[in-house]
């Protein structure tokens, strides 16, 4: 399966909240990014407030490097996307800083063979 695109998801709590609308600010300058809302609450499969940016392939390494200089203290997730959320959401993943249990049931078919 390949990996089409990249998610890199800021993980932040209340405290963290304007440290990550500048972070969200430095990545809107870069362009060539789709930056999503910021969610001061949990949404889908994460625990905590979140900023979902998303990633061209091509761009993977330099933005890896670009989030360990500029992320400070916040949490960051990545996973590829393939299509398969369960697996990109399990198997495509990396973290910076703390890792936190995802809410992996919305993923998950309910029907049994």
């Amino acid at each position: 399966m390949a990996i089409q695109y990249y998610h890199f998801h800021i993980y932040f709590d209340k405290s963290q909240q304007k440290q990550t609308k500048d972070l969200v600010e430095k990545l809107k300058v870069l362009g060539e990014l789709e930056i999503g809302r910021i969610h001061d609450r949990p949404v889908g499969p994460h625990p905590i407030g979140s900023c979902q940016i998303k990633v061209p392939a091509g761009k993977m390494e330099e933005m890896m490097l670009w989030f360990f200089e500029e992320r400070g203290d916040l949490d960051i997730f990545i996973h590829g996307v393939t299509g398969d959320d369960l697996l990109d959401h399990t198997k495509y993943t990396a973290w910076m800083g703390r890792s936190y249990e995802l809410n992996l049931d919305m993923f998950r078919t309910t029907s049994k063979p």
